[in-house]
């Protein structure tokens, strides 16, 4: 504001405050009993009287501080000083403030005291020490030395070491101790997966047998080994851990049981004595033995487990268990059906229908009787009376009479529905019986024989309606000529020709074909089981499963169970191939239309083709493959044995195939992709001894 001016304080702290009358009127109050060291000048000391201005010396500029227009008296004087006190107004400068002093002992004064009142007994004294002693002061900083110290003796080595595999790491003997995940990963590729891969050999009944890791399946877990050890920021122990000690790993590897079974099969197939029934034959029509005998059987779930652990716990061979088999039937057995055979090709058999008879000849006698082992050991005479009606019955009924199964006949290239017929037979099972006791020598040798309503086994009703119309996938595959294995292939062909598969059936090969046996028309020939070329009854039958298995993978049906082969070869398409034996691999695809579908099959002395005809659902089915890759080199191995087969040398690689369906030039959907490794196989070269 415009009018405001200083305000003074009031000259005397006590000034307003009413004091005692007394013959001498002071403005400062009577102070007794004051702390000792402590000075009455606190309140302030008589100031020496002013000087008066001079004679025709008005106020300052300013003008009078206390002036009634701020506040003052009106001529000039201080408020609270008389007229002629010879005193100042205002008290004097306050003198420096002096410390307290603590370090010389004293008395604490009391309140009473200081009042004037009567002293009571206060407590002792207290007395300050006026420093620390050195050692007080030294231990603090000391003690901050040390942490400090400490925590960078922390955090020093551990900022080194973050990022990276903990140093004095070991896998196996390999030190991957200070190097980042990826650098540790090739590191345990290039050096441990060296140690890993050693081969170990098996020893079956003497024999030595070498199994090399890709035959077990064994691969080196890099993620899942480089995951056990320390890595990133490192704590405290694991800091002293990596300077002064190492931490040891044990590899993990993983081995696949599946491939590590198929290769234990195909030691069974080259080791197994399977114990062999007494048999009857005839050869011609002569009576030919075969004695029972002993065999030994690889124990073969003691084998996948034995070869397990010798790869896992790094030893190079290893024991496998070959346990003893029996056989149902004695040399006491087989000399009883030795003498039935004789008796039954004595002479022929012939059957009787009304005025009309029919001879079943020795040598027809002799193809459709065998003998069969029984849960006793007894070898039980089997006669095929279909197979030999096959001959013989049209002497007996007209053929228009003939029973036949409803199927499809292609004509101009398409499928034409031949429907069944109910006819007239005789009756197949009771033929059967009523031979089986001419040879046992229970009966005649004429056996009357009446004839019965034979109904077909597949009914008009059955195919018919089914929408099987066209071609809906249809694929070929080649093989050389006059082999053994042509012979499998063109056998499972022609059981296979007419078969119906019905809406949402599963078609298995095993179930239709059965076991492939000397009887059903198959003969001896090599076949790869386990990753080992071997001899077997119906080899070299995969051919036909995956040519039957692409035609249905074109022809867009649902797989349900294949089992890749082992090796790749050139004669099957990458990725789409399949093995079939019986009964462990099999070969299943479902039938997931609305519609009925008929295989028709065509084989040749080179060539096998396998045709589906439905109702086509897409109008294209793809395959769609990846690039090989993951390549492994082949092995070669030397082999003086005397059935040494010279094999060539293949890669393995790793493929993607993927299906997809396309309808009006677009992809419709397409299934999940399919991924198989092939494994490396070896080249193998003859030596004579």
């Amino acid at each position: 504001m415009r009018n405001a001016g200083p305000i003074d304080s009031p000259t005397d702290p006590f000034s307003s405050v009413p004091l005692p009358s007394s013959g001498t009127t002071s403005r400062r109050p009577r102070i007794e009993g004051l702390p000792p060291g402590v000075s009455p000048d606190i309140f302030g000391p008589s100031a020496p009287p002013r000087p008066a201005p001079p004679p025709g010396q008005g106020a300052p500029r300013n003008g009078p501080r206390n002036g009634p227009r701020n506040g003052g008296t009106p001529d000039g004087a201080d408020r609270g000083s008389g007229p002629g006190d010879g005193k100042s107004a205002l008290p004097p400068m306050a003198a420096p403030v002096q410390p307290w002093p603590v370090s010389r002992p004293r008395a604490e004064t009391s309140r009473a005291a200081a009042f004037g009142l009567p002293e009571q007994p206060g407590p002792e004294p207290v007395f300050l020490d006026p420093e620390p002693s050195r050692r007080g002061r030294l231990l603090p900083a000391v003690l901050v030395v040390v942490v400090v110290l400490a925590v960078l003796a922390y955090l020093v080595p551990a900022v080194l070491m973050s990022g990276s595999v903990l140093r004095g790491t070991r896998v196996g003997g390999v030190d991957i101790g200070g190097l980042t995940v990826t650098q540790a990963a090739d590191k345990l590729r290039d050096e441990l997966a060296v140690k890993l891969n050693k081969p170990v050999t098996v020893d079956i009944g003497g024999q030595k047998e070498i199994i090399q890791a890709e035959d077990a399946g064994l691969e080196l877990d890099v993620v899942g080994t480089i995951g056990q050890a320390r890595s990133g920021f490192p704590g405290p122990m694991d800091v002293w851990r990596g300077l002064t000690g190492t931490t040891d790993l044990e590899p993990k590897v993983t081995i696949d049981l599946s491939q590590l079974t198929r290769t234990v099969e195909g030691l069974a197939e080259s080791h197994d004595k399977v114990p062999r029934e007494g048999r009857v034959a005839f050869e011609g029509l002569r009576p030919v033995v075969t004695e029972p005998r002993d065999g030994v059987l690889l124990d073969r779930d003691d084998a996948v487990r034995a070869i397990d652990a010798a790869f896992r716990g790094g030893r190079d061979s290893v024991v496998l268990t070959l346990r003893p088999a029996k056989p149902e039937s004695t040399p006491e057995t087989v000399a009883k059906a030795k003498a039935l055979a004789e008796r039954a090709v004595a002479a022929p058999i012939t059957l009787a229908l009304g005025g009309r008879q029919a001879q079943i000849p020795p040598a027809t006698i002799a193809a459709s009787l065998t003998f069969t082992a029984g849960e006793d050991g007894e070898l039980v005479p089997r006669f095929d009376a279909e197979k030999a009606l096959a001959t013989v019955e049209s002497g007996l009924i007209d053929e228009a009479q003939a029973p036949r199964d409803a199927t499809y006949d292609i004509v101009d290239g398409k499928p034409v529905l031949v429907p069944a017929r109910t006819g007239r037979g005789v009756d197949p099972e009771r033929l059967a019986d009523d031979v089986a006791k001419v040879v046992a020598g229970q009966g005649s040798r004429v056996v009357p024989v009446k004839l019965a309503t034979v109904r077909p086994e597949v009914a008009t009703a059955e195919v018919s309606g089914l929408g099987i119309k066209e071609n809906v996938g249809e694929f070929t595959t080649t093989f050389e000529c006059c082999q053994p294995r042509a012979t499998n292939i063109q056998r499972m062909a022609a059981d296979l020709d007419g078969v119906v598969v019905r809406p949402g059936q599963t078609f298995s090969l095993n179930d239709a074909t059965g076991e492939r046996t000397r009887e059903g028309g198959y003969v001896e020939a090599g076949q790869i089981v386990g990753g080992r070329l071997v001899t077997i009854v119906g080899g070299g039958v995969s051919q036909f499963a995956t040519t039957l298995y692409n035609a249905a993978y074109f022809a867009g049906f649902e797989e349900v169970e294949r089992t890749p082969m082992d090796y790749y070869a050139v004669r099957y398409p990458a990725g789409r191939d399949a093995a079939l034996l019986y009964p462990d691999r099999d070969l299943k695809w479902r039938n997931d239309s609305d519609y009925g579908v008929l295989i028709k099959t065509a084989a040749t002395g080179t060539s096998v083709t396998v045709t589906l005809w439905s109702t086509r659902r897409y109008d294209k089915v793809q395959a769609v493959e990846s690039e090989k890759r993951d390549f492994t080199a082949f092995r070669t191995q030397t082999s003086s044995d005397p059935g040494c087969v010279p094999t060539a040398g293949v890669q393995g690689f790793t493929i993607d195939v993927t299906r997809v369906f396309v309808n009006d030039g677009k992809e419709v959907k397409r299934d999940r992709k399919q991924t198989t490794k092939y494994r490396p196989q070896a080249q193998v070269v003859c030596a004579a001894e």
